[in-house]
């Protein structure tokens, strides 16, 4: 179960990354009151458990309903992750990854509850979480303390994110914006690691006589 639960952490901490969707909540509320950073800090982070946790009790059923394997999931889920961790990697300015904070400005202002859209989705609960979410899930079929433990992380690596979102000024004092896109790359590699794990095990599994 320890295991089980250090796996849902790398997954979800990687995925979400706390720490690199902190200059995206600096930039879009820029200018805002410290009660309105507050308030879109914690609604931001609450929208996004509330689809996650949708995710973590329709998933498997979805997929059942669909006719999609396990296997295939983490076969797809894999290549999903992955893609996100080459994005994560090489991420250049102006990219989906590191928007300057000029542009989240601007976004700010067409779209005054920002605490929905971009943070809650995509970039709380974005493709990546999403998927992590299924697949451990998934994976735990059939096992309710394994459901719950998995749940469980998700919540505690979204609180993380609000406690990031709530000290953002100090985080970024002390890391600086290229401190920032350094730990997300290097959460990239770890990700794609992860993700070609999720690939190999869901080929090994749709294609047992691979192995040998």
């Amino acid at each position: 179960m320890i295991e089980l639960a250090l796996t849902a952490f790398a997954n979800f901490v990687i995925t979400i990354d706390p720490i690199g969707v902190v200059p995206f909540y600096v930039a879009l509320t820029a200018g805002s009151s410290r009660e309105a950073r507050r308030a879109v800090a914690l609604k931001s982070v609450a929208i996004a458990a509330i689809i996650l946790l949708v995710f973590t009790i329709i998933g498997q059923p979805l997929l059942h309903y669909l006719g999609i394997s396990l296997p295939a999931f983490r076969i797809a889920g894999g290549v999903l992750l992955l893609i996100l961790a080459v994005e994560m990697v090489v991420a250049k300015e102006g990219g989906i990854r590191a928007p300057t904070p000029s542009e989240k400005e601007d976004v700010a202002q067409r779209r005054p509850d920002v605490a929905v859209f971009p943070l809650a989705i995509p970039l709380i609960a974005g493709p990546g979480a999403i998927a992590s979410t299924i697949l451990l899930q998934a994976q735990s079929a059939g096992e309710p303390l394994a459901q719950l433990v998995t749940a469980g992380v998700m919540i505690g690596v979204l609180a993380l994110v609000a406690i990031c979102f709530l000290t953002a000024d100090i985080i970024m004092a002390v890391l600086g914006l290229t401190g920032v896109h350094v730990m997300s790359r290097v959460l990239g590699i770890v990700l794609a690691a992860l993700a070609v794990n999720n690939i190999v095990e869901g080929l090994r599994l749709s294609f047992p006589n691979l192995g040998g």
